[in-house]
């Protein structure tokens, strides 16, 4: 096992590294930028540098200032979160290079499988449905082709795109020219990679994922899986683990296409497919090749600390378990806890002047917030993420009401009420919802 791991991120995810890490018994180093100085993973982590200025581009995004800080603190391994440069393969390969372990798939495997539409071909190969696309494109103009033979409406992706950003829906030719330029912008600014392809855009669906966990021994097992459909502008805000109304034939051929996925690129740590899914037909989206930021509410239902194994099996451990062991029986729901105006969802910035976190059994917030800490406009805007677990989902809805009712933040607009009015909604109570909801509640 390692003694000392470098986490190459910040905010809410590296807290949860470190966290991790410490139950393990593993040193940490944090990197933060300028504007994080007083970030509570700078505070936490065993050992803390700061790598540049406020921009991602100036700090989170600079492999070679990563790389230096961990050979310095004599890091063996890197933990990259999620976000920032944790699907980008030539970071993968840097650590390599640099004899340090990258948790997380190799290089090879991420170039694969981080790459969208590479995941796509394979996913073809190995049977499994996908929505007609394209390769990555050269040009607007070449995007106007490619949408004339999909067929409108389409979806432009960032090739490393993930957390929302990178995405835009084209329903009309005339939008083309600008969404590509919007999307190329926003991959390389978040991704540093500005490769775009396209999709068909399928309206009226759910989007359903499927958390995996492998090790080098080729044994790979299903956690869960997860319904992500309340989402925002691409951006999910409510998760929920198990799907609800995804009948068990339909689970069970959707877990087979993600060992299939698995198998055949030999995947190794945590992973996510993710899936469209309209009545009993499912088509292969992609495959995160990094931990998921609504890994939490899976934990609480398969039963295991999903970053905890996530480092095991890039150790090496095999897993000492059967996919008979993992949990099914319990329902949990996420709401992420943004920073926006609830007015327009602009992002909101300030100070956090007061913080009550709700608590009580199955009750958790995953967050890097704390009283008097600065909201800053250079990053993300989800401050944190409520997770709640129950034996059943109309359980689990109550006590999501429960908590949030309690949950109390001041100094810093939030979303929470907008949780409020979804946990209300007749087609939520019920399960019985697509991506379009936020459309139809808000």
């Amino acid at each position: 096992m390692f003694s000392r791991i470098l986490i190459a991120n910040r905010g809410e995810v590296a807290v949860r590294i470190i966290r991790a890490c410490k139950e393990m018994g593993i040193e940490t180093v944090a990197v933060y930028s300028e504007a994080d100085k007083d970030a509570l993973h700078a505070e936490m982590a065993d050992m803390s540098y700061c790598i540049g200025g406020p921009l991602v581009k100036d700090s989170y995004l600079n492999i070679d200032a990563l790389i230096t800080v961990a050979r310095k603190t004599g890091a063996e391994a890197v933990h990259p979160g999620y976000g920032m440069l944790s699907e980008n393969p030539e970071f993968a390969a840097a650590c390599e290079e640099a004899g340090l372990v990258f948790i997380g798939p190799s290089s090879q495997v991420m170039e694969k499988m981080g790459q969208k539409e590479v995941a796509r071909s394979i996913a073809e190969k190995c049977g499994v449905p996908v929505a007609s696309g394209s390769r990555i494109l050269k040009d607007a103009a070449d995007a106007k082709e490619q949408a004339r033979k999909i067929g409108l409406p389409v979806i432009l992706k960032a090739r490393a795109g993930g957390g929302g950003k990178g995405i835009r829906i084209i329903r009309s030719e005339d939008d083309i020219e600008n969404g590509f330029s919007q999307v190329q912008k926003e991959a390389l600014n978040s991704f540093g990679d500005d490769g775009i392809f396209m999709e068909k855009y399928l309206e009226h669906v759910k989007h359903v994922e499927v958390q995996i966990l492998a090790d080098n021994a080729g044994n790979v097992l299903i956690l869960g899986d997860r319904d992500c459909s309340v989402q925002r502008r691409n951006q999910k805000l409510i998760e929920e683990c198990p799907a609800p109304v995804l009948n068990d034939k339909t689970r069970e051929r959707m877990y087979d296409a993600a060992r299939k996925l698995a198998a055949e690129v030999g995947y190794v740590t945590v992973g996510t497919v993710e899936f469209l899914v309209r009545g009993e037909e499912f088509y292969f989206m992609e495959m995160n090749t990094r931990l998921q930021v609504e890994h939490s509410v899976t934990e609480p239902v398969c039963g295991l600390d999903i970053v905890e194994w996530q480092i095991r099996t890039a150790a090496g451990i095999t897993l000492p378990f059967a996919q008979s062991d993992i949990g099914r029986s319990r329902h949990a729901i996420e709401c992420r806890i943004c920073a926006e105006n609830p007015k327009d969802f602009t992002p909101a910035v300030g100070r956090v002047e007061l913080l009550h976190i709700p608590g009580g059994v199955d009750v958790r917030f995953d967050s890097a917030l704390y009283q008097n800490c600065e909201v800053t406009p250079f990053y993300d805007s989800m401050l944190g993420k409520l997770i709640v677990c129950a034996d059943t989902r109309d359980g689990a809805i109550r006590k999501m009401k429960s908590a949030l009712s309690e949950f109390v933040l001041i100094g810093v607009d939030n979303n929470r009420e907008m949780h409020m009015k979804f946990l209300e909604n007749s087609k939520f109570i019920v399960g019985d919802y697509e991506s379009d909801i936020c459309e139809k509640v808000l």
